[in-house]
């Protein structure tokens, strides 16, 4: 077995994190595999002839990350999970990358910014599909009109989804969808807000969501009022019907035994020709204050393959030395084009656009650029 990179792979058991260890592997990196359940890390490590350790998220992951310069954290929810990783890789000076889309857990990483300025150590959630390219977008677009004040986000592409992936969902269930308003955090009940976009064939509804662009949309452009609207999907609308009819039973214990019980008989993920198959579409706008509006529309391919290369391409820049100490956000460190360069994305500017919010219509305004 040869030496391995300094980059450790936390979760590299779980469906994207095996994703990653295969991918980190083709582009050759030799990261060292780390979970908790040796039983399922060992084989797949042995197979893959990379090393592995194995550290539960406890006052003892420390010693996992000896020799370790950045940690790609990727096992959810996140909301759990970070913050004991942040704090040992805070301990051990290491960087941290993950793949959280958690807002809460993004912003419980942001308390720790001071202190990873001491330590010299960056910190950035969200480095896969949530929210590279979304973050590139919200400042793309930003640019294009200056001094926006309120920005939208919809995402489509979102058919399959992981276990883990779901657990997260589940997470939610009974909780209040996150928006930003004058630059503060507020909750609102599920299915508030709902409005069009164009993903590429024509006005499609969309749900307002909890997702990480309102943490790291903020920071990277400033805009103060931000949603992001998920595509009301068939599938995405059950899980809201479920959770506006059911949400207080569900998020009872019974509940998450039965919601944990449903993510064990799911599949793992979408299978390999589901993600050859598959693709990402984001549309952000941006509108100041006089009303005028700035769209473009992000194309990347399916959004689990995507994660592991917008992952470890960040990663190779941290090793690297490509990076800022602090709490960091993808787009402010790397900016907006950085998604450009990679296969599979296209990037395109809109016309002002007609918006639907709530049944309503009108003209955004005029196009600027």
């Amino acid at each position: 077995m040869g030496s391995s990179d300094p980059l450790l792979i936390y979760g590299a058991t779980g469906y994207t994190g095996r994703l990653l260890a295969r991918a980190a592997k083709s582009r050759g990196l030799r990261p060292v595999l780390c979970g908790r359940d040796e039983v399922r890390l060992a084989p797949f490590a042995t197979d893959l002839g990379l090393e592995y350790r194995v550290a539960r998220l406890d006052a003892r992951l420390e010693e996992a990350l000896r020799g370790i310069r950045v940690v790609l954290h990727a096992a959810g929810p996140f909301s759990s999970t970070c913050s004991p990783m942040v704090s040992a890789c805070l301990r051990a000076g290491v960087h941290y990358l993950d793949l959280s889309g958690e807002v809460a857990a993004m912003e419980g990483v942001r308390q720790s910014d001071a202190q990873a300025r001491e330590r010299h150590v960056m910190l950035m959630p969200g480095v896969g599909f949530d929210v590279v390219p979304s973050d590139c977008l919200a400042l793309h677009v930003a640019r294009r009109g200056r001094g926006a004040r309120r920005l939208a986000i919809g995402i489509s592409g979102l058919e399959g989804i992981s276990r883990g992936s779901f657990r997260t969902v589940a997470e939610g269930v009974g909780q209040t969808v996150s928006i930003r308003r004058r630059g503060e955090l507020r909750g609102i009940p599920p299915g508030t807000l709902v409005r069009a976009f164009d993903y590429g064939q024509g006005p499609r509804p969309s749900i307002a969501v909890s997702w990480g662009d309102v943490c790291t949309a903020y920071y990277s452009t400033g805009i103060p009022d931000i949603t992001v609207f998920c595509e009301a999907i068939p599938s995405f609308q059950m899980m809201l019907m479920a959770n506006r009819c059911f949400g207080g039973m569900l998020a009872t214990e019974a509940g998450h035994v039965w919601l944990e019980a449903l993510a064990r008989v799911m599949p793992q993920g979408p299978t390999e020709a589901q993600r050859a198959a598959g693709h990402g579409i984001i549309v952000a706008e941006a509108e100041d204050e006089r009303g005028h509006c700035f769209q473009s529309r992000l194309r990347t391919p399916e959004v689990y393959t995507f994660t592991c290369t917008t992952g470890l391409a960040i990663v190779e820049r941290v090793l690297a030395g490509d990076l800022e100490v602090g709490f960091q956000t993808p787009a402010r460190v790397y900016g907006p084009d950085f998604i450009l360069a990679f296969e599979g994305v296209s990037l395109e500017d809109l016309s002002a656009p007609e918006v639907s919010v709530n049944g309503h219509t009108w003209a955004a305004g005029p196009a600027g650029n």
